[in-house]
């Protein structure tokens, strides 16, 4: 049975977390939010789950190496030097950093990209989110997650061809962009819609979320397979063996 910390017990996501863990038939090893003893929490885990913030990324990195202890994180709105913190650490100990903890969002990410592998420029990337009011990051890191899976298909970076926040006189659609639209409203736990877009045909790969159950579930498995595991940067590809 393995023992698993929570970061971030508090919120929505980490009463989801305990249930999933009791679910799957582990043992939660405790939970811990902001100025809780996060350190006696890793030395009593296998592994920790982080759905924090973005802030408490570099301290909760620095309490699990120290530790010994792998971290699974699914902390979203994280920025270039947080994905560089996840290097860092993953040099001592194993790190699964994840924009969407869903199983079915992963195997999502692996079809589009095969999509904008087999299809050319010619095709046009849109991605659409939609989430609940109270989401605080946009574009979310599921769409990211699935720009950066799309733009690995066709050999580019993200960063240099993303369009982001459109409004007014933009001009012409850049050949090669991949396009993001954010909506909120109501209680929509997440809706995704990677849209290839070419000349008198589309190709929509839709994922819908219905319960963030989903996504405790999916990071329960992702803890539970990345015990053991030599130190590292993974993935959830690699969960599902993709």
């Amino acid at each position: 049975m393995a023992r698993i910390g929570i970061i971030g017990s508090a919120g929505r996501m980490g009463q989801a977390l305990v249930e999933a863990i009791a679910a799957a038939g582990e043992q939660l090893a405790g939970g811990v939010d902001k100025g809780d003893d996060l350190a006696a929490l890793a030395a009593t885990s296998d592994v920790l789950l982080d759905f924090s913030s973005p802030a408490a990324l570099e301290g909760n990195l620095d309490v699990a190496m120290a530790a010994g202890v792998p971290i699974v994180v699914g902390t979203t709105g994280l920025e270039e030097r947080h994905h560089w913190l996840c290097d860092s650490a993953a040099e001592r100990i194993a790190v699964l950093q994840t924009g969407n903890t869903s199983l079915g969002v992963t195997l999502l990410a692996h079809l589009v990209r095969e999509a904008a592998s087999r299809l050319g420029e010619d095709w046009d990337i849109e991605i659409a989110e939609t989430h609940h009011r109270m989401k605080v990051d946009a574009p979310s890191g599921t769409a990211l997650l699935l720009g950066a899976a799309a733009a690995a298909g066709r050999g580019i970076e993200l960063g240099s061809h993303a369009e982001r926040g459109r409004d007014g006189i933009t001009g012409a659609r850049g050949t090669g962009a991949i396009g993001f639209a954010s909506l909120r409203g109501g209680s929509v736990a997440g809706d995704h819609t990677v849209h290839f877009l070419g000349a008198d045909e589309r190709l929509a790969l839709t994922h819908l979320a219905e319960n963030r159950s989903i996504f405790a579930k999916g990071a329960v498995r992702a803890a539970q397979w990345l015990i053991g595991q030599p130190a590292g940067r993974y993935g959830m590809g690699e969960v599902l063996g993709l």
